[in-house]
């Protein structure tokens, strides 16, 4: 596939859920329309943000085909597709109804806490079971496991029509400034993404040469993560320090807390939880309603 689709603003979209916890898809709509209209360049369903952990295979079906019909082809569109049971990814990468969508996010298996060895040979098994390109999805955070530049590379370069990229969530600037630099030591590279896939160094990795940020904030904000990643009119410094405290208190209380508090303040949805995950605390709703109100 072109990866150029797959470059630029990707928004980690939310679920919206109703006091009673069920799917709110007016909701839902109307946030797919924001992202449109405000510039994202495709949308990633069915992430983490999406607390795709709490949605049974029923709904997640639900889900798939309510995007797919709203957006009608207006955006690229990636799925969320991850495990930690290979075999049992592979198989429903086999069986799952992927038109539509132009790749998957796969992220590293969790709680296992694989060698690299065994990360290579769980994303080979993804790579020649998915009918659709692969984005790798590194978060240690979550994973408890940290996929290393040289086993992206191995990936990529064994797979490099079916494994395209990476979501790069470690957090660590050295290790993701490393894997550009790899990347680019081979011109048979040079079409493989590199993704921030952290709010709060999404301009400076741009400046590195990474390929775009999957958002969640961009949620909320699509127009101004829009410049921070694209910095059309010279405006992407200026608004990753304008964002930095409120990024921060995003993710203090857990994702997607965060960003449903600030899609409520916006009216925009109901603020609303699956368990084990809650709402942000009222302390902390308030100081983020108050630097939204500065903003």
């Amino acid at each position: 596939m072109d990866t150029k689709l797959l470059r630029g603003l990707g928004t980690a979209l939310i679920t919206p859920f109703n006091e009673d916890k069920s799917i709110d898809f007016e909701a839902l709509a109307l946030l797919l329309e924001k992202q449109i209209t405000g510039g994202a360049d495709y949308l990633v369903v069915l992430g983490t943000t999406a607390e795709a952990a709490t949605i049974n295979d029923n709904e997640k079906q639900q889900i798939i085909q309510f995007v797919r019909n709203k957006v009608a082809g207006r955006l690229p569109l990636v799925l969320g597709m991850g495990g930690n049971c290979t075999e049992s990814l592979c198989h429903n990468l086999q069986q799952q109804d992927l038109s539509g969508f132009d790749a998957i996010l796969s992220v590293c298996p969790y709680y296992n806490k694989p060698t690299q060895e065994g990360l290579f040979r769980h994303f080979s098994a993804v790579a020649q079971a998915s009918p659709i390109p692969v984005i790798l999805y590194n978060v240690p955070g979550r994973t408890g496991v940290n996929m290393l530049p040289e086993t992206v590379i191995r990936l990529h370069d064994a797979y490099p029509k079916q494994i395209i990229g990476i979501k790069e969530a470690s957090g660590n600037m050295e290790q993701i400034v490393q894997l550009i630099r790899m990347r680019e030591q081979d011109v048979r590279r040079q079409h493989m993404l590199v993704i921030s896939g952290d709010d709060a160094i999404a301009h400076p990795l741009m400046q590195e040469g990474a390929n775009g940020l999957i958002s969640v904030a961009s949620n909320a904000f699509t127009e101004d993560f829009r410049e921070i990643v694209h910095n059309t009119y010279g405006k992407a410094a200026q608004l990753q320090e304008q964002y930095r405290r409120l990024i921060y208190l995003l993710f203090k209380e857990g994702n997607p807390a965060g960003i449903k508090t600030v899609l409520a303040l916006q009216g925009l949805i109901k603020n609303s939880l699956r368990l084990p995950l809650v709402e942000n605390s009222t302390a902390m709703q308030a100081q983020i309603a108050a630097i939204i109100a500065a903003l």
